[in-house]
């Protein structure tokens, strides 16, 4: 098969579903498939990066961050003909696998209908929530993007609402299957009334791990544990709705000993540092930024617990799965991925108001550095470590392809 992937942003670039992009093609491609990525052509060291490797097909763009990291292109009929004009040199397209939520989705849209070829969407990003997390007035710039959205997409399919969750229900009714990378996704799409063309749900098909790279990871923890206070790793964007701050509060709160390492960069960052400076935790935290993907897993496998604080935000959660495949528990703020987890975690229970909610992680990390110290830290579900290689998710994605394939052919 010939694959063609439409991103908004390149997959070189920073980002989970970049990531899980460039794993899908390098799985795709062992397979014996053929994948084009089709992006905002990249600009400055990105755009180095990116030279010479024929998968890409960028298209016209510029800069939408002052460090040239990300970047925007405008669909329409200028781009239509770019876009064709270059797939004219190529196979021809098998499937089109839409995995961006804005132009890259709309540009994907497009050029499916355009093809007559079936298109995969897979939606990464709550749309709503994130957008509620990092813009002023999220209603009117909800209601912006749903009106540019239409104006670019192919005609019918008319679908009612100004929200995210009807941005969504219009690429999804425009799709021959919609795959979310959690069943807590999956099963809130559906809720929200997010079908297919055909009026089918949401496939559940995880992000992963490269299977090399995690088993070399595995190889590599020390056994047994290394004696010392618990070791902890908070991982992400230091963004509002990430939590950062709550848990630096809740770890002076809690009063544990510990050694912690926050893993990451963004804009609350010099706040975490005021924090820690002002708070004085008894544990200790160091601010390692941001380090190579390898690194990453590397202190996760090290480490006796991760801490996850997002809440509602996300769609699945890459670090506790990433954790648990390496054997590590994750102290978990959201139920959603706890429920999917099963095994491997302590809860934080649900609280009414922010400053409850400090106060319960507090309390959930005494018990877990209590835990750990005892030898008595849960162990994650084996199960999550064999479903999370990436080889079989691209095997189960590949049944998505096969069957939306099939329906076309007999429709």
């Amino acid at each position: 098969m010939h694959i063609l992937f439409f991103g908004d942003q390149h997959p070189l670039s920073l980002g989970g579903a970049q990531v899980s992009m460039r794993l899908q093609r390098q799985y795709l491609e062992r397979a014996g498939h053929t994948v084009t990525v089709v992006t905002p052509r990249p600009h400055g060291a990105l755009a180095r990066a990116a030279a010479g490797d024929a998968a890409y097909l960028d298209l016209p763009s510029f800069p939408v961050a002052l460090d040239r990291e990300y970047a925007f292109t405008w669909p329409g009929r200028p781009t239509d003909r770019v876009l064709d004009d270059a797939l004219r040199r190529r196979a021809p397209v098998d499937l089109v696998h839409v995995q961006a939520d804005f132009w890259g989705a709309v540009i994907g849209h497009r050029y499916a209908a355009r093809a007559g070829v079936p298109v995969v969407h897979t939606m990464h990003n709550r749309v709503d929530v994130g957008i509620r997390a990092t813009v002023p007035f999220p209603g009117a710039v909800l209601r912006g993007i749903g009106a540019w959205q239409q104006s670019l997409l192919p005609a019918g399919h008319p679908v009612a609402g100004t929200d995210g969750w009807a941005y969504q229900r219009r690429f999804a009714v425009r799709s021959d299957a919609v795959t979310a990378p959690s069943g807590h996704f999956a099963r809130r799409l559906e809720r929200a009334g997010v079908r297919t063309r055909s009026g089918g749900g949401v496939d559940v098909v995880w992000n992963g791990i490269d299977d090399d790279l995690l088993d070399r990871v595995r190889a590599e923890v020390p056994v047994p544990r290394r004696p010392g206070p618990a070791r902890l790793v908070w991982i992400g964007r230091m963004s509002p709705e990430k939590r950062l701050l709550p848990f630096l509060r809740a770890l002076a709160v809690s009063g544990v000993e510990a050694e912690v390492d926050v893993l990451g960069g963004g804009g609350q960052l010099r706040a975490a540092r005021r924090l820690v400076e002002k708070e004085r935790p008894r544990a200790s935290v160091t601010f390692s930024g941001r380090i190579p993907y390898v690194d990453v897993l590397r202190r996760l496998a090290a480490a006796d617990a991760l801490v996850q604080t997002s809440i509602g935000f996300e769609t699945q959660g890459m670090t506790p799965f990433e954790a648990a495949a390496l054997g590590t528990p994750t102290i978990v703020s959201d139920p959603d991925i706890g429920g999917e987890l099963h095994a491997g975690l302590w809860q934080v229970p649900a609280a009414p108001d922010p400053q409850a909610r400090v106060q319960a992680l507090a309390a959930t990390l005494r018990q877990a550095a209590a835990d750990i110290a005892s030898g008595d830290a849960p162990e994650p579900s084996a199960e999550v470590g064999r479903t999370f290689h990436q080889s079989s998710r691209t095997a189960a994605m590949l049944e998505v392809y096969e069957r939306v394939r099939r329906e076309r052919c007999s429709a």
